[in-house]
């Protein structure tokens, strides 16, 4: 039988950051659904089957950090690669929590988010196993 592709969403209002980002994951064989705003996310209806969230801190209407506490709140844990290209420690500092496994500046190199996205699996691997 297959193993199941962990599914990776990125969220992420700059289209070539997206596409980028969501072509890599899958080109390193992982499922990755990619969406333009938190909304959207919210409304996949494989949410409670991401495996990890990557997803831009500063986005109109829902930035990242609120999306990561949304999902806090509706009792889904997911662990989340914050990224951004405006960092600042003040924010970084607020967004970690036990569910943030990374927090990466705009541009980041490929190692760094597969680092990321690694700990992050490893982690839900833990959890489930529990």
């Amino acid at each position: 039988m297959p193993t199941k592709k962990p599914l990776i969403a990125i969220v992420d209002d700059d289209q070539s950051m997206r596409e980028a980002t969501t072509g890599l994951m899958r080109s390193l064989g992982f499922d990755a659904e990619a969406f333009s705003s938190a909304d959207d996310f919210l409304a996949f209806p494989r949410l409670r089957d991401t495996d990890c969230l990557v997803t831009d801190i500063h986005m109109p209407s829902m930035s990242g950090l609120e999306l990561h506490r949304r999902l806090i709140d509706q009792g889904v844990s997911m662990p989340t690669v914050l990224i951004t290209a405006y960092p600042n420690e003040n924010l970084r500092a607020r967004g970690l929590s036990p569910d943030i496994v990374g927090y990466l500046e705009k541009p980041f190199g490929e190692q760094e988010l597969l680092n990321c996205i690694r700990s992050a699996l490893e982690r839900r691997s833990d959890v489930e196993g529990d």
